[in-house]
């Protein structure tokens, strides 16, 4: 793996940590962020083990906890000791136990993952992603993907919009699906231990929103578990974007995550870790 990069930052405001899906890095939220940066102060890193993040410390058992200690050290870098939170799908689960450790002033989750029904869904789930990374392996899918109609059908499992994605992007988004090097342990991890745990309190406010096209974490096997487990949290359906929303209606992500953050503006004097 090459040397980490360093994460991005920009904006002004109050702090906001955006966290990607297994398999991507920062750059999944490059639609959004000129959006969101005019109400906050934006870090957005490549979590440990994806392209461009941090190594995993060789021998350590890989798993959801990992990088979520990663993620910690990363905004105690950037003196953030709490900050808004925002992740979709793993960077969701992440969101979630960041805020168990005290790390979050809110915390949006787009289409969470852990919130498997049953490991048939869970097996399906890491089938739909071993598949995607054996097709990113192939240099005709990369050249295919350069067209926006076959870039669509191609990236349907993630995507309702494929076709919107810039195709300067495509490269950056294959490179991002085969330089996971921990998928695999994780989705193994993920099976032995388990997904996320009840919350018996949530301690801040709380909203998933659940992409209305959502294939590779439906709703129906995936979401409704989390109402047992996000007592008090606020659920809503974002119409018309599949599982990675933030290239098939930036817009409607931007007004998602505004509508929570400054609703509920920090109150308290804070100093850097």
């Amino acid at each position: 793996m090459s040397a980490p990069e360093d994460p991005y930052r920009g904006g002004r405001g109050e702090p906001l940590v955006l966290l990607h899906g297994a398999s991507m890095s920062w750059r999944a939220w490059r639609p959004v962020l000129s959006g969101l940066e005019t109400h906050h102060d934006v870090l957005v890193p490549t979590m440990i083990g994806h392209r461009g993040g941090a190594p995993w410390p060789e021998g350590e058992p890989v798993g959801v906890a990992g990088i979520v200690d990663d993620v910690e050290s990363l905004m105690d870098a950037a003196g953030m000791p709490t900050a808004h939170l925002v992740g979709n799908s793993l960077g969701g689960w992440v969101a979630l136990e960041l805020a168990r450790r005290g790390r979050a002033r809110t915390v949006v989750a787009l289409s969470p993952a852990g919130g498997w029904r049953t490991r048939l869904d869970l097996r399906r789930l890491v089938w739909s992603f071993r598949l995607g990374s054996a097709l990113g392996g192939s240099p005709a899918v990369r050249v295919l993907a350069g067209r926006p109609r076959v870039r669509r059908l191609l990236l349907g499992r993630v995507l309702e919009r494929g076709d919107r994605v810039p195709t300067a992007d495509v490269p950056d988004l294959i490179d991002d699906l085969g330089g996971c090097v921990i998928l695999h342990e994780l989705l193994d991890g993920a099976a032995e231990h388990g997904g996320l745990a009840s919350f018996e309190e949530l301690p801040c406010p709380v909203r998933v929103a659940w992409c209305g096209r959502d294939r590779l974490i439906p709703w129906r096997r995936h979401g409704e578990t989390l109402r047992a487990r996000l007592p008090g949290a606020e659920f809503v359906r974002l119409p018309r974007v599949g599982h990675v929303p933030m290239w098939d209606d930036p817009d409607l992500v931007v007004r998602t995550v505004l509508g929570v953050t400054t609703a509920h503006p920090c109150v308290r004097e804070e100093t850097s870790a």
